[in-house]
């Protein structure tokens, strides 16, 4: 470490010109810079990119929304029980019903991302 508390300071840089900020991943690591070049030579679509994206979000919030909504249904159904015993067959029914439809919100989203990765 230099006085100012950097680590390396000394050392030659390997990169060339390319700004510290895009080639430090952790502290004291050094990646290969981004080439950005590429997808500028191509014309500059990113939309292959913003494809890939858009499944993997697609697919984690719907399992975060889908996880949550059961959750709090079977918590709500599981409480009702426990305050009258006698209506866990007219809780349970509707409860697992309500569940499977939040099931099937969620295997759209994964089909939906499914069908954008097909188009990458």
């Amino acid at each position: 470490m230099d006085a100012g508390g950097h680590r390396g300071a000394g050392r030659a840089d390997p990169h060339g010109d390319v700004p510290a900020v895009r080639r430090r991943v952790v502290e004291g690591a050094v990646a290969e810079p981004v080439d950005l070049g590429d997808a500028e030579a191509a014309g500059g679509d990113y939309s292959k990119g913003w494809i890939a994206l858009a499944a993997g979000l697609a697919i984690g919030i719907a399992a975060v929304g889908a996880g949550l909504g059961q959750g709090r249904a079977v918590a709500a159904a599981m409480e009702s029980i426990g305050r009258n015993p006698n209506a866990a067959d007219r809780i349970q029914t509707p409860m697992i019903i309500g569940i499977a439809f939040m099931e099937a919100l969620a295997i759209y989203a994964l089909v939906i991302a499914f069908f954008l990765q097909g188009k990458i």
